[in-house]
């Protein structure tokens, strides 16, 4: 079984513990600390475990000529993409304010650290870390949190299999909390490139650690189905309003969706249940109403060797022996005479507990 870790305290993920849900509320708050709030509330109130933010330095994510780059999209907040990206960052005082709010409502809070400047925030050892390879590999952020042996998310957008296999060979001696979710890096994602396939591959490459997926694809559906083959993370955009400027809208679920989202990941994982086909419990009813019986398919005299020409199976009253003993019992004896359509019964064959195997 795939090894369990404390992902957030008091929070397993891994083996037979419920997926953990993450809602990615990135940037989407526009910029407004009082939406930030409201979006962290609405995580909690739809089931969410953890609210995702993203923190960064932009000083020490992107250079000068970057910054200074005009941004004239229609989802820009300011004239360059410097502008832009100061509008939408709180600072280390307002993380903490939201952290604390999140805290006081009772949901895991965490932030995406875009930078190593930001490894002031992560000695809180409440918290967890969460990596995308695309955009951390070879930096010291990464370095960062192995380091302090904080539980990884490590999400493998715009990776290969091979470069997965050597982030698992870096990570895994040094800290072994750590999962990989599947992710296709495009906003919104079309269901052809999901290749959901992967977690499959995945958890065949990497057997030892819990598999996750994160998805930018629109709708709940695929989500669902990445829960149903075993992801034990998933990360969702979220929203408050999908028509709100911002590029990573249209890949967000609104509160509705969330909430539908976690409902049915909910049931599916109740759904997954026991891996032993029996007869249960819940279906005594219905087998009482409609089970088959083994029953004379003709007049059968006192004394005949039953043979399978004599039998057929039907719905039967009283209850005989069920279907699944027709071939046991051909070549055994009955004591008494049993009539044409007549259900089979144990009192009607001669040693029957020790012939009859079923």
């Amino acid at each position: 079984m795939v090894r369990e870790f404390e992902l957030c305290p008091g929070r397993r993920v891994g083996g037979d513990q419920p997926c953990f849900i993450i809602a990615e509320i990135g940037q989407n708050h526009q910029g407004d600390l009082d939406i930030a709030k409201r979006m962290i509330r609405m995580v909690k109130d739809c089931g969410a475990d953890c609210a995702k933010f993203q923190k960064s330095e932009l000083e020490y994510k992107f250079n000068k000529k970057a910054l200074e780059r005009p941004y004239t999209s229609k989802h820009s907040w300011g004239k360059t993409y410097g502008e832009h990206k100061r509008h939408l960052e709180f600072s280390h005082d307002q993380y903490r304010e939201l952290k604390k709010y999140a805290e006081e409502i009772g949901i895991f809070f965490t932030a995406s650290g875009m930078d190593e400047v930001c490894k002031p925030y992560w000695n809180d050892k409440g918290s967890l870390a969460v990596v995308s390879v695309g955009y951390y590999l070879g930096d010291k952020t990464c370095a960062y949190f192995l380091m302090v042996g904080r539980p990884m998310v490590i999400s493998s957008g715009m990776q290969s299999m091979n470069t997965m296999h050597q982030v698992y060979q870096i990570v895994k001696p040094i800290n072994p909390n750590f999962c990989f979710l599947q992710c296709t890096s495009a906003y919104p994602l079309q269901p052809e490139d999901v290749n959901l396939r992967v977690i499959s591959a995945y958890q065949s490459a990497f057997p030892d650690i819990p598999i996750g997926y994160s998805g930018h694809e629109t709708g709940i559906a695929i989500s669902v189905a990445a829960v149903a083959m075993g992801a034990k993370v998933l990360e969702r955009h979220v929203t408050l309003d999908k028509t709100w400027k911002g590029s990573d809208h249209q890949a967000s679920l609104e509160p509705n969706e969330l909430a539908e989202l976690v409902k049915a990941i909910r049931t599916v994982e109740k759904a997954m249940g026991s891996p032993i086909k029996q007869l249960l419990p819940c279906e005594m009813a219905c087998n009482e109403k409609l089970g088959k019986s083994v029953v004379a398919k003709v007049a059968i005299p006192e004394g005949a060797v039953l043979t399978l020409d004599m039998l057929t199976v039907k719905v039967g009253e009283p209850k005989g022996f069920p279907p699944e003993c027709i071939f046991d019992l051909v070549g055994q004896k009955v004591k008494r005479a049993i009539e044409e359509d007549e259900t089979i019964t144990e009192q009607a064959v001669e040693n029957h507990v020790k012939k009859v195997k079923c």
